[in-house]
């Protein structure tokens, strides 16, 4: 079994606890125009990914997503409006950034597998909010419209992750985080 180092859990530490601010003030943005204008919410469904794609593109470890959106989500519980729900939709998004990983059992990290994570959850999300957003009252084209609109979301909400990562890996910031650890033999 390999050992987890402490860079490796205070890195993603701290990007999770920045992406649990984030999205806080996300959350409750979103619930405003969610009320007001549905439509506009969904066009932060994107930022959700954010901190779970930084951890992803820096770390290139596995769980790591996972891990952020644990995190994140802890921060966000006491300051959301939605309380301990926000751990399992941070969560929820955080899976469709570590899922494509997962599909190739962590062998590979291409910036393409961000994107396709983004189409998967760009076509679940809007499927499984059907009903909240009340897409059976919209006319077919709307209803697409709103597909696309995740898409875009979420895709920009992906290339904001790497963008950062990137960033956060010339300064330096990756360099002991993802070394893997070495195992003993005993």
């Amino acid at each position: 079994m390999s050992r987890i180092s402490t860079v490796f859990l205070l890195t993603c530490a701290a990007i999770g606890v920045a992406g649990g601010i984030m999205l806080t003030a996300a959350n409750w943005v979103s619930t405003v125009l969610f009320a007001a204008a549905p439509f506009a919410a969904v066009a932060l469904a994107g930022l959700w990914l954010v901190p779970a794609a930084v951890a992803m593109r820096l770390l290139e470890r596995p769980g790591s997503a996972l891990l952020v959106g644990l995190i994140s989500g802890l921060v966000a519980a006491p300051l959301s409006g939605y309380g301990w729900g926000s751990i399992a939709t941070n969560l929820w998004w955080a899976f469709f950034v570590e899922l494509p990983f997962l599909v190739v059992l962590y062998r590979f990290f291409h910036r393409w597998q961000f994107f396709a994570g983004a189409v998967v959850v760009a076509a679940v999300y809007p499927t499984l909010a059907w009903a909240s957003f009340g897409l059976d009252t919209f006319a077919p084209l709307t209803v697409v419209l709103f597909y696309l609109l995740t898409l875009v979301a979420s895709a920009a909400g992906m290339a904001i992750g790497i963008a950062v990562a990137d960033a956060l890996r010339r300064a330096g910031v990756a360099r002991l985080a993802r070394r893997r650890p070495r195992t003993s033999a005993t």
